[in-house]
């Protein structure tokens, strides 16, 4: 393989997809690197189609996966039987928490991408002001007019279903047609524009084709199969395997190579540019070094500032462009698994088509001014959740065979509701990851610590998450409404965000407006590590948007030669 290149690519997920995609569509012989294996669309998904049966032990975690996955499987969200080739072993890629994290990977080709929940939502002003307006941490150098276009961009690119609301807290944006509520969820929606005048309920923003095709191999409708994070081999939902690589293959000017452990950006003090990166063979463990006039680390938010910490030097003896300390700190995810759930009588005869791969979305509706603000927390949550027919005929314990076990199995349950919030969590200094060189991996790297978790804005904010679904449940003239709080650490929204931060001023963050570390411009971070806060809302959409953003800008400085 040649060792010289325009750009390198660290990473193809989310955000590395699309630095793939944008490079080698603007003519620059991009080499992209994924420290895991080669996944193909389609092909390498070996369980898209299996049912439950098709397991000994149904499609469940068995004692053995959670041996192997103890902590990508204690979330309660991975791990199944069928998806638990997509997150890594455990005992292979050890990390360590001075606080509880639920850190989840997938290390293969797409990433997070395969398995990600395709939630799509734009920041709006209310989240990159909040900061400057209320002292909290750094300002955001951008605001929501730098990025609109980008959204728009990202988002006729990789199909998102919805409904535009017209709310200033959640920006429009190019939707296909929204997926369809069910009766259950349109009497809560019909409740709730009763009730109340600050709050709406829709479907949930998606990731999926509902209308015509988009680009890549073969991308058509939603099959409504909810076998997403298995791959889906329609390419209904959009994933970096079907949609943005194979835009960057069919340029002719990617370089994938998979495998590639990248543990270092090497750097040049005359120039004050980065020169490449050092990465590691993940089979053979060789060492090996490429070049390139610009490199983007989209890692993901962990693994790019792990490599920036990594990448040491008479500059950097802290880690490439830390000169404000700030790299590792201000790790932000969102906080969840608080809010209610109630069974719904009235609709014994209404059923609903299909395995709709959505939920509800109820947006923000706290501290947005006049009285929505709140005394005991800043910022605010949005809700998801659905409803549903769950279970079937309880008579079915009891007629365990015979004549009325095979009528009672073929009777649907009884409808519940149930309503999930999803909160931000501010952007704490001391909340914070760091490297281990005492505890290394089989590759001799060192491993992550994580040392992070809520402080009393979110848990003061959890109280109201709850009390809020059981209010807006009790309204709708649900029954049996149950308020719940399972408790939540940092990581298990699997939205890692912040140490590598976007700012103004060097002094006191690692990236710039364009995602360019302030003192290497030629290195971009466009994942979840430039987050400067994090909004309550998934934040996928604005890695890709910042990613299309900054490659971009630098095609345009590297025509300029400024970098």
């Amino acid at each position: 393989m040649q060792e010289e290149f325009d750009a390198i690519v660290v990473g193809t997920g989310i955000s590395g997809g699309w630095a793939a995609k944008e490079l080698c569509e603007k003519g620059l012989k991009t080499l992209v690197l994924e420290r895991g294996r080669m996944v193909k669309h389609i092909e390498d998904y070996p369980t898209m189609n299996n049912d439950p049966w098709d397991y000994p032990a149904g499609d469940v975690i068995t004692k053995e996966t959670r041996k192997q996955q103890a902590k990508q499987s204690r979330s309660g969200y991975t791990t199944s039987e069928s998806n638990k080739h997509f997150f890594v072993n455990d005992i292979k890629h050890p990390y360590n928490e001075d606080k509880p994290f639920d850190w989840l990977r997938g290390y293969h080709v797409g990433g997070r991408s395969i398995m990600w929940g395709r939630q799509s939502y734009r920041l709006s002003d209310f989240d990159f002001e909040a900061n400057a307006k209320e002292g909290i941490a750094v300002d955001w150098p951008i605001r929501y007019k730098d990025i609109a276009p980008w959204y728009d961009y990202v988002e006729q690119y990789i199909g998102v279903s919805g409904e535009n609301l017209g709310l200033p807290q959640l920006p429009d944006g190019k939707f296909l047609k929204p997926m369809e509520l069910n009766c259950v969820e349109e009497k809560l929606k019909e409740s709730i524009g009763s009730n109340y005048s600050d709050r709406v309920l829709t479907i949930g923003r998606t990731a999926h084709i509902t209308e015509g095709t988009k680009p890549g191999l073969g991308r058509i409708n939603c099959q409504y199969r909810n076998r997403c994070m298995r791959g889906c081999p329609f390419g209904a939902y959009f994933s970096s395997n079907s949609s943005t690589l194979p835009a960057a293959e069919a340029t002719g000017n990617m370089t994938l190579r998979p495998n590639s452990i990248v543990h270092e950006v090497m750097y040049d003090a005359d120039t004050k540019r980065a020169t490449g990166v050092r990465l590691i063979d993940a089979e053979t463990k060789e060492t090996h070094e490429y070049y390139a006039k610009v490199i983007f680390l989209c890692a993901s938010a962990v693994a790019s500032t792990s490599i920036l910490m990594q990448s040491k030097s008479d500059r950097f003896p802290n880690g490439m462009g830390n000169d404000s300390g700030e790299l590792g700190h201000n790790i932000m995810d969102h906080h969840f698994r608080t809010g209610a759930r109630a069974s719904v009588a009235g609709f014994g005869d209404r059923y609903y088509t299909g395995r709709r791969p959505n939920g509800i979305y109820i947006p923000r509706f706290r501290n947005l001014g006049g009285t929505t603000n709140q005394k005991d927390f800043v910022r605010g949550y949005g809700y998801q959740g659905g409803g549903g027919r769950y279970g079937w005929n309880d008579a079915a314990e009891e007629a365990a065979y015979g004549e009325d076990f095979k009528k009672a199995i073929l009777e649907p349950g009884s409808w519940g509701i149930s309503l999930n919030a999803f909160g931000e969590t501010l952007p704490y200094h001391d909340n914070k990851m760091y490297l281990d060189y005492d505890k290394l991996d089989e590759w001799g790297l060192p491993t992550v610590t994580f040392d992070a978790e809520i402080r009393e804005n979110e848990k003061n904010m959890r109280k109201d998450m709850k009390q809020q679904a059981i209010e807006m449940l009790e309204k709708m003239g649900a029954e049996n409404v149950q308020g719940y709080d399972y408790g939540y650490s940092l990581g298990l929204g699997i939205h890692e965000m912040g140490t590598a931060r976007m700012g103004r001023d060097p002094k006191t963050s690692i990236l710039n407006a364009n995602n360019q570390v302030h003192a290497v411009p030629n290195v971009y971070v466009t994942d979840g590590a430039a987050m400067t806060s994090a909004g309550n809302q998934n934040p996928s959409l604005t890695y890709m948007a910042l990613t299309a953003r900054a490659a971009d800008h630098a095609v345009k400085e590297l025509k300029k030669m400024n970098i």
